[in-house]
């Protein structure tokens, strides 16, 4: 799948200038000397029913959104130094596989589970890098084949629509952990009456791959736009996900992104 440290930019800032001391800037800084911390999410893999691909990335940044959402994650809540400790640092997605009785064990761990069309991924609070529970640090990150058994459908413009690079080649668990990222730039950038609409009406979002004619110019509208690290798979600076949220299109001297 992905151990995927990627660097997305807020966009606030331009997209060849991060904002100082930034958790997603490419370059070294003081972020990089806190404690690193990972979001882990399990992906349910069953060999008799995989999930399609678009479902899975989508019930992924469901996954990342329910997270931040939840109340165990804000405040004086369960999950809170752990979410304050990871956004402190670099911001990391890992996702892993897991089956049969590694998904009931992974089960049996604080997290919450999210449930798509076909696909099931469990999200979990934050773990140091170097400290992972055992029955998630066995589980495996690469090797997983993900397909869509046909084309997905249209995004709805009135919805959020997180669009992948259309020139990129990204493994499933690669493309999760993008998306999540995706989510996770949109959800920073609304303000807390949006946040609390979107969480109220269950997140609903879709992952598309962009048109190849519209790619440059949604990546120079003003949306938030997730460049990658390097540190897997593609070249580093990479532009991977555009997050279009209805709300952010209307911010003013953005352009619209859908």
């Amino acid at each position: 799948m992905s151990n995927d440290p990627t660097t997305p930019v807020p966009a606030s800032a331009p997209a060849s200038v991060p904002v100082p001391d930034s958790p997603f800037r490419p370059e070294p800084g003081d972020r990089d000397l806190a404690p690193q911390f990972v979001l882990p999410l399990v992906v349910r893999l069953e060999r008799a029913a995989p999930p399609a691909r678009t479902d899975a990335l989508e019930t992924a940044a469901r996954a990342v959104l329910v997270m931040l959402g939840d109340a165990r994650s804000t405040g004086d809540g369960a999950w809170a130094r752990a979410m304050r400790d990871w956004q402190d640092a670099r911001i990391r997605k890992v996702v892993r596989r897991a089956r049969g009785a590694e998904w009931r064990r992974a089960e049996a761990l604080p997290g919450i589970t999210v449930t798509g069309r076909s696909a099931e991924v469990r999200v979990f609070p934050p773990v140091p890098l170097d400290g992972w529970p055992k029955d998630l640090a066995r589980l495996q990150v690469s090797g997983t084949d993900l397909d869509d058994p046909e084309p997905p459908a249209d995004a709805d413009p009135a919805a959020p629509v997180l669009w992948l690079n259309p020139g990129l080649d990204m493994s499933a668990g690669k493309a999760m952990a993008q998306a999540g990222h995706g989510a996770q730039l949109a959800w920073w950038e609304l303000s807390d009456g949006e946040r609390a609409a979107w969480r109220e009406a269950g997140f609903p979002l879709s992952v598309r791959t962009a048109d190849p004619a519209r790619w440059e110019g949604l990546t120079r509208s003003g949306l938030p736009v997730v460049r990658d690290a390097g540190f897997t798979e593609i070249a580093p600076g990479s532009c991977t996900v555009v997050a279009d949220h209805p709300a952010l299109r209307s911010v003013p001297g953005r352009a619209p992104g859908a």
